[in-house]
């Protein structure tokens, strides 16, 4: 019971924090950028305690974080050119070549870690740039915080849907070798669930608010890929773990574990998103 009310606190303040944070688009940077930090250094602790792994922890944040907020500026028009990211990219050759000095046991262990840092948690987070800052057709780059708001709900959405499904109904496992807790029924009403949310957005953003930033179909369109990356997404996470052997990533977050264990789902559903929307343009 303690256990219970410490985990309905905790989520009700994370889902508190990011909503309100979207209403501003520095306040969203400020967030996304701490929680990219954080989730970096706990990825980093974690593949620390491998045998032969030993990455360079906090040059891998700070790597990450001025990415993301590099990232951010580029997205938003604060900066006007790529040489924003030289640094970054400076720092991933440093990352590289530091090794010949380290005497490392296994430098390519280090390699690989340093760059999965990056590519599995950097650069995802620094997607939500792109689904935040739009270009109008007068050239001016405006914040809307909708669609990385509702990436996020839908996330939410299919993982209640798909505990309280899977519970109910659940026989048939999803990846019994990852993650035998999930199920397909629960992986389908959490689907449904979504599919149900995602349409009452179109129809109330074309019916009452008169914007079409999305057709209802559309709209369903991404709660349907959120849904699929955003499974797949928590089972890489368990794949992770369970190879690493831990339960959690890490317990910053009372009753709910580590960053990863929160963001898992996101880090796959937000790059998705960014192709989805991409290829939208496109016909």
């Amino acid at each position: 019971m303690k256990n219970l009310i410490v985990r309905s606190i905790t989520g009700i303040f994370f889902v508190t924090a990011i909503v309100v944070c979207f209403m501003d688009d520095f306040a969203m940077e400020f967030l996304f950028a701490l929680v990219t930090g954080l989730s970096v250094w706990e990825f980093c602790g974690l593949v620390n305690n491998v045998k032969g792994v030993q990455v360079n922890r906090f040059i891998n944040t700070v790597a990450a974080v001025y990415f993301f907020l590099a990232m951010g500026g580029f997205c938003n028009g604060m900066v006007q050119t790529g040489a924003v990211f030289i640094p970054y990219l400076l720092t991933v050759v440093y990352l590289l070549i530091s090794e010949l000095y380290t005497k490392a046991e296994n430098p390519v262990n280090n390699w690989a870690y340093s760059m999965l840092a990056q590519m599995y948690i950097a650069l995802p987070f620094s997607t939500i740039n792109i689904l935040a800052f739009n270009a109008t057709s007068d050239g001016q780059i405006v914040f809307n915080y909708i669609v990385p708001l509702c990436v996020f709900i839908f996330l939410w959405a299919n993982d209640t849907g798909a505990y309280c499904s899977g519970s109910l109904f659940g026989k048939h496992k999803l990846f019994p070798r990852v993650s035998p807790g999930k199920s397909w029924e629960g992986s389908i009403g959490g689907g449904i669930l979504v599919l149900a949310i995602a349409a009452g957005i179109g129809c109330y953003e074309q019916e009452l608010t008169g914007n079409h930033l999305l057709s209802i179909t559309q709209w369903m369109g991404l709660g349907l890929v959120v849904v699929v990356f955003g499974t797949w997404g928590d089972l890489v996470e368990s794949l992770f773990k369970r190879t690493l052997g831990i339960k959690d990533s890490g317990n910053i977050l009372p009753g709910h574990g580590g960053m990863l264990d929160r963001f898992d789902s996101s880090l796959m559903a937000m790059p998705a998103a960014v192709i989805y929307l991409y290829t939208l343009t496109l016909f």
